[in-house]
């Protein structure tokens, strides 16, 4: 989603891939194309596209332009020749259209998603390869290695696939022409424009080319898949060598993550969750259940409803949350639902991406690879 993530781009519960499609959701995103080795887009549309698929025949597009530039001060010409650019992108409406009403969660399903040998593998290597960068941002910011690794590679398999769309297309289609049918369109539509003005203020400030960023199809870029502006408000120049590159240099992914989880409240030393189970005697769902995933419940409220905590997790002296994993639907071969007592850290991930499903993957992949590392094998 998303680094933030793609918090912003979801609501609580609600069933989401990262942002990795372009690949791919997330989250974060993004970068500067001046200082990156990244690969080249085409400045202009090839002569064959259509006038109608372009930004430029769109009014309001141009309106945004002209206030975008005024509010900016920027050059008024460039933005408009900019944003006029920009191709509408059809994929991107049908990958952002919402999920059919009998979509049934399935944590078992999305979890095979993201922890697979092949993955597991790649983090091991990144890992080993960047062994010194992972354990300063640990020390800096207090965030652990697995949990940055986990990111990463739940996000772009460890900058193997991030993205093939044009980010200022992918921005421009989701601020214009987010898809209608979705119950919160009128609000993403205005998050996107956001994000495109977060984007060619960047591109101007650094006088880049535009046109030269690929990302997702949420317009989300590099490894860590930074929109705009997450990139604007978190990423970092952890390598030292006076640029922040999110595609090619793992030490400024490494310590951009990191900073965005403790921008987001990381909690050095505490658990991301605790095994829980439920007394049938005393429980209340409803009332477990009614905060989502937002750690409301102190020790002593949360086992007063009814959820069973046992040792460390007694003394746990934060906030928990009730986190519910469907596994499908029992009546249609599906299994029973998976509990964990969340943490603040969980929540600190869910605000990548605002999914329960997505933070798991993210800690289980990161312990697997932390494992596979260890073990040698």
């Amino acid at each position: 989603m998303t680094s933030s993530l793609f918090s912003a781009l979801v609501a609580s519960r609600r069933w989401i891939a990262p942002v990795l499609i372009a690949t791919c959701t997330g989250g974060a995103w993004a970068a500067t194309p001046k200082d990156l080795k990244i690969r080249k887009a085409a400045t202009s549309p090839p002569a064959t596209q259509e006038p109608a698929q372009l930004y430029a025949h769109r009014p309001e597009a141009m309106r945004f332009a002209d206030d975008l530039a005024s509010r900016r001060d920027l050059d008024p010409q460039w933005v408009r020749q900019t944003l006029g650019q920009a191709r509408h992108l059809p994929t991107v409406v049908r990958l952002m259209q919402p999920p059919a009403k009998n979509f049934t969660k399935n944590w078992r399903v999305y979890r095979s998603r993201f922890i697979d040998p092949v993955r597991i593998a790649a983090g091991v290597r990144f890992w080993q390869d960047n062994q010194a960068s992972l354990a300063r941002a640990e020390a800096d910011y207090g965030v652990p290695a697995e949990i940055i690794v986990g990111i990463i590679g739940v996000e772009t398999i460890y900058g193997r696939d991030t993205g093939k769309f044009r980010v200022l297309d992918a921005l421009a289609t989701l601020a214009f022409d987010f898809p209608a049918s979705h119950p919160r369109a009128s609000e993403r539509s205005e998050f996107f424009r956001g994000e495109i003005e977060q984007f060619l203020t960047l591109q101007s400030r650094l006088n880049t080319d535009p046109f030269a960023a690929l990302g997702s199809y949420a317009g989300a870029m590099g490894m860590p898949q930074f929109m705009p502006s997450s990139r604007n408000k978190y990423a970092v120049d952890f390598d030292g060598d006076g640029r922040i590159d999110l595609w090619n240099s793992p030490a400024d992914v490494i310590g951009s993550v990191a900073n965005y989880f403790k921008a987001f409240n990381w909690q050095p030393g505490m658990p991301t969750h605790y095994p829980v189970s439920f007394d049938s005697r005393k429980l209340d769902m409803d009332a477990l259940m009614a905060p989502d995933i937002l750690p409301t419940f102190s020790v002593a409220s949360f086992t007063a409803k009814g959820a069973v905590l046992e040792g460390t997790a007694l003394q746990h002296s934060g906030p928990l949350a009730l986190v519910e994993l469907l596994n499908g639907d029992p009546a249609n071969g599906g299994s029973a639902p998976i509990y964990v007592a969340g943490t603040e850290n969980f929540y600190a991930i869910t605000r990548y991406n605002w999914s329960s499903y997505y933070a798991m993957s993210v800690i289980e992949l990161g312990r697997e690879v932390a494992a596979k590392k260890k073990n040698g094998n």
